[in-house]
């Protein structure tokens, strides 16, 4: 079947079997950042932004995305030119072994689309999701309050 998404703000169409899930789709087509956690889209290593809501997508089938805006980390910013959620993340000292770092980064993306001030039990909130083995989630969630304030003009 054949499927047509905007990636990254890229426009493609891709061959798919039909019981592809969106996951192995998305990592078979170099979309390194969308990990493989716990394929039941509990842990949220494969969060990625599907029209700007957080998803999972170890639960979805690459059919599911046809005609719809997926975003990735590799959509948010560059080496050079990184997001400001990632720069703040790294500041922060928010990322260690990177596992949970992508899906933690667009979880947060779309809580401040959604809300740029948010209190420290919306970003919990946001980030539920998203298992973090390293951390905690205090650099986190500091790491996003942060961004929100920087956002606002605060900082």
């Amino acid at each position: 079947m054949i499927i047509q998404v905007k990636i990254n703000g890229i426009d493609k169409e891709w061959d798919v079997d039909p019981g592809m899930i969106l996951l192995d789709l998305l990592r078979d087509k170099g979309y390194k950042s969308i990990k493989r956690g716990c394929d039941e889209g509990y842990c949220g290593a494969c969060t990625i932004l599907l029209d700007g809501q957080a998803a999972k997508s170890c639960v979805m089938l690459a059919g599911q995305a046809h005609k719809r805006s997926i975003t990735t980390v590799e959509g948010l910013g560059t080496m050079d030119e990184p997001h400001l959620l990632q720069k703040t993340f790294v500041e922060h000292g928010a990322v260690q072994c990177g596992y949970c770092i992508p899906g933690m980064l667009l979880s947060s993306k779309a809580l401040l689309d959604e809300n740029p001030n948010p209190t420290e039990d919306d970003v919990k909130e946001a980030i539920d999701g998203n298992l973090c083995r390293c951390t905690g989630y205090v650099k986190q969630i500091e790491a996003v309050l942060d961004t929100a304030s920087i956002m606002r003009g605060e900082n």
